[in-house]
């Protein structure tokens, strides 16, 4: 999250940064900012605060994002596409190196550069290009088996956007992004919202009603 907002406020021509302007950014206080990036040996410069494109190379090279990591995408449908079109993954040092698909009439079209290869070429083409990270982007039911082919051909490291429970072994990293769930999430503040501020009314009502005075329909 710092990095992100490091990295709008250095797109937006800022410099420097406050870590209270950074925290607001960030969505979290400026104690917590000052504390986080003290681990890096960054305590900005009183009057001044932080060098933002100093502190974007701190950060980056902690998360390990000045290496090129070579990812591939299994699984070109809308979302796939999508991903394989999003030019943010370069720039945040992870290289798109293969797309796959089992439908072979997506085989050989050309994304971003890229041929959809068949799922068949995925262990050959992942040791060929080193490939670390895989992104499972298929139905749910083919999630597992997708998931199982990845880390028998040496993935490491793989982010789910399949709507399934993966299992995998303890060696291997794995992220879960499911878009239901977390619209779930929001679904649920919203109904809260509405229940408090129901409360909130009924209360009020019922104060109103306390104070004002009854009113005899025969005076």
């Amino acid at each position: 999250m710092y990095l992100r907002a490091l990295v709008d406020l250095a797109e937006r021509g800022l410099h420097t940064v406050s870590s209270v302007a950074l925290a607001d950014a960030a969505g979290v206080n400026s104690a917590k900012i000052r504390k986080d990036l003290s681990y890096l040996g960054s305590y900005g410069t009183r009057g001044v605060g932080y060098d933002v494109e100093y502190l974007i190379h701190q950060i980056s090279r902690e998360l390990g994002l000045e290496q090129d990591w070579p990812t591939c995408i299994v699984g070109i449908g809308n979302l796939g596409q999508a991903l394989s079109n999003y030019g943010g993954f370069r720039q945040r040092g992870f290289r798109i190196a293969a797309l796959f698909d089992a439908d072979a009439s997506k085989v050989g079209q050309r994304i971003n550069g890229l041929d959809i290869l068949y799922i068949d070429e995925m262990d050959r083409v992942i040791k060929e290009e080193e490939i670390t990270i895989g992104i499972v982007a298929v139905p749910a039911r083919n999630a597992q088996e997708v998931a199982d082919r990845m880390v028998n051909a040496g993935i490491s490291s793989i982010l789910n956007f399949a709507p399934a429970v993966l299992q995998v072994p303890k060696h291997i990293s794995l992220r879960k992004v499911d878009l239901s769930i977390e619209l779930q999430i929001l679904s649920f503040y919203e109904q809260r919202k509405v229940a408090q501020e129901s409360v909130l009314r009924g209360t009020a009502r019922q104060r109103l009603a306390e104070v004002e005075p009854a009113v005899d329909p025969d005076s």
